[in-house]
C-alpha cells in the first residue's frame, strides 16, 4: 500500500497519468441458486427483496404447525409468492440501501432468530406494536438502518420457516454469503447472528452440514454473536409450565414456539397436541431447529421448583396437569450443540460474543435460576468452548434478549466490531 502511494505520487510529479485501481468485479451466481422473484418496493426502509431456491438435492421441506401459527405473514407472504407454508428450499435475500455504495470493504449478513423475520428483528422492532420488541415502547428503525447510515454495505436473510432445521438454514446462509460475493465481487463477509440465527451461522463456519450439503467456503472474516446459546439452552423444560400457558390452543394462546409436552390440562380440558412438542411424536416435527439449541444445565443451576409439575417436565413423565418425555430424551432426538463445539470455528474467523444481563422481559416468565437476558443464560451467550479465534466478548447489563438487536448499546458494540 505504501509502494502504490509513492508511485503514484512520483507519476503526479512528472505528469504521467496512472489508472485507478480497478473496482471489483461482479460474477455469476452459484448455478444451483435460482432467483425466482424481485421486489423494489420493500416495507420498513429495505432497497430490495430477492426469493430464492436452492435447487440442491437433499432439501427436506419441514412440517408447520397446522394451525398456522409458523406461517409467513405480513409483506413476506407476499415475498414468498403467497405461500403461507413455503418449501424449506426458498428463502429472501434482503438488501439495504446502500448495498451497493457503502463505504466500508466488508459488507455484512444480519441472521435471526426464531420466530422472526428480517423486517422486526432489523429494520422496524416496532413491528409487533409495544413488548414486541422486549420493551414497552419499540424504535421504528434498527440495526439495518445504524449500520447501513454508517457506510456499511447490509444485507439480511429471511427463511422459509420460522423454526427451521438449522443444519439446512446454515446452507442458505452460505447462499446468501455466495451471493453477496458474487454481486460486490467481495472474497469475505462478515456475519450477525441473533438468538437461534447464531446456530445456523455458526454451523456455517464450523462446517456442520447435513450429509448433502457444501463445507464452508472460508469467506466469513467474522462472527458476531448477540445472545446466541452457544453452550445451549434449557428454557423450554426448566420453565415448561408457564411456558406452555403461551402456547397450548386451549388455554387461549397460539405463540410459535416448542412445548415440552404432548399432554397438558387447560379449563378442565385434558388435551393431547404432538404436534407442539419438541420432540418428535407421532410423527410430528415441527420445531427441529429448537431441539438442536438443547443442553441441560440442571447440574449448574437446578431447576425452577416453584414451576407445577417441574419435575416431571425436566426429567419426564405424567405430572398432575402435563405429560412430556423430559430433555434428556429431547436431547438425544437432536440437539446439535456438543457436535457445533466439537467442530469448532476456523481460527481464520474472528468470534466475538454479546451477551444480554437482564432477565426482564414483559409478558415472557423470565429465567431465574442464574445470569440471563431473561431466556438465555450469560454463561452460554460467552461460552467460547470450540471456537478457534475468541476476538472479544462484551455483556451489555441493561438489555434482554429482545433488545439485543436494537438497544443503542448493543448496535453500537456490534459496530465496534465490525470495524
Amino acid at each position: 500500500m505504501r509502494l502504490l502511494s509513492l508511485v503514484a505520487a512520483a507519476a503526479v510529479v512528472v505528469g504521467v497519468e496512472v489508472a485507478a485501481p480497478a473496482p471489483p468485479v461482479a460474477s455469476a451466481a452459484p448455478a444451483y441458486l435460482t432467483n425466482e422473484a424481485t421486489f423494489g418496493t420493500v416495507a420498513n426502509g429495505w432497497a430490495k427483496v430477492e426469493r430464492y431456491r436452492d435447487t440442491t438435492p437433499g432439501f427436506a421441506d419441514e412440517q408447520y404447525p397446522p394451525d398456522g401459527r409458523g406461517n409467513q405473514d405480513g409483506q413476506r407472504l407476499t415475498f414468498f409468492g403467497g405461500v403461507a407454508q413455503p418449501s424449506s428450499s426458498r428463502f429472501l435475500l434482503y438488501s439495504a440501501p446502500g448495498w451497493s455504495t457503502g463505504a466500508k470493504t466488508t459488507p455484512v449478513l444480519l441472521v435471526h432468530g426464531a420466530n422472526d423475520n428480517p423486517d422486526r428483528a432489523w429494520a422496524n422492532p416496532n413491528e409487533s406494536g409495544g413488548f414486541g420488541c422486549g420493551s414497552a415502547t419499540c424504535p421504528s428503525t434498527g440495526l439495518m438502518q445504524y449500520l447501513s447510515s454508517r457506510g456499511y454495505r447490509v444485507f439480511a436473510i429471511g427463511f422459509a420457516h420460522k423454526q427451521g432445521e438449522n443444519r439446512q438454514q446454515a446452507q442458505q446462509v452460505g447462499d446468501a454469503i455466495a451471493l453477496i460475493k458474487a454481486r460486490l465481487g467481495v472474497s469475505q463477509v462478515d456475519l450477525v447472528g441473533w438468538s437461534k440465527g447464531e446456530l445456523s451461522t455458526r454451523m456455517y463456519v464450523s462446517s456442520v452440514k447435513p450429509p448433502w450439503g457444501r463445507t464452508d467456503a472460508g469467506d466469513v472474516r467474522k462472527l458476531i454473536t448477540l445472545g446466541g446459546p452457544n453452550g445451549g439452552y434449557d428454557y423450554p423444560f426448566a420453565h415448561g409450565y408457564a411456558h406452555d400457558l403461551s402456547i397450548w390452543p386451549e388455554c387461549g394462546v397460539n405463540i410459535n414456539a416448542p412445548s415440552p409436552h404432548t399432554r397438558m390440562t387447560c379449563y378442565g380440558a385434558y388435551t393431547y397436541h404432538p404436534e407442539l412438542s419438541i420432540t418428535p411424536t407421532a410423527g410430528w416435527d415441527t420445531y427441529p431447529g429448537q431441539r438442536q439449541m438443547l443442553a441441560r444445565f440442571d447440574g449448574t443451576f437446578g431447576v425452577d421448583g416453584s414451576q407445577q409439575d417441574w419435575y416431571t417436565t425436566y426429567y419426564g413423565g405424567q405430572g398432575f396437569y402435563t405429560d412430556g418425555t423430559g430433555i434428556q430424551a429431547a436431547i438425544d432426538a437432536g440437539s446439535m450443540i456438543s457436535a457445533i463445539q466439537s467442530a469448532g470455528t476456523p481460527a481464520s474467523v474472528s468470534v466475538y460474543l454479546l451477551a444480554g444481563g437482564s432477565p426482564n422481559i414483559v409478558g415472557v416468565f423470565n429465567e431465574n435460576r442464574g445470569p440471563s437476558d431473561g431466556i438465555v443464560f450469560v454463561a452460554s451467550a460467552l461460552n467460547s468452548t470450540g471456537i478457534g479465534h475468541l476476538a472479544a466478548t462484551a455483556l451489555v447489563g441493561s438489555v434482554n434478549h429482545l433488545q439485543l438487536g436494537w438497544a443503542s448499546a448493543s448496535m453500537s458494540q456490534v459496530t465496534s466490531w465490525l470495524a
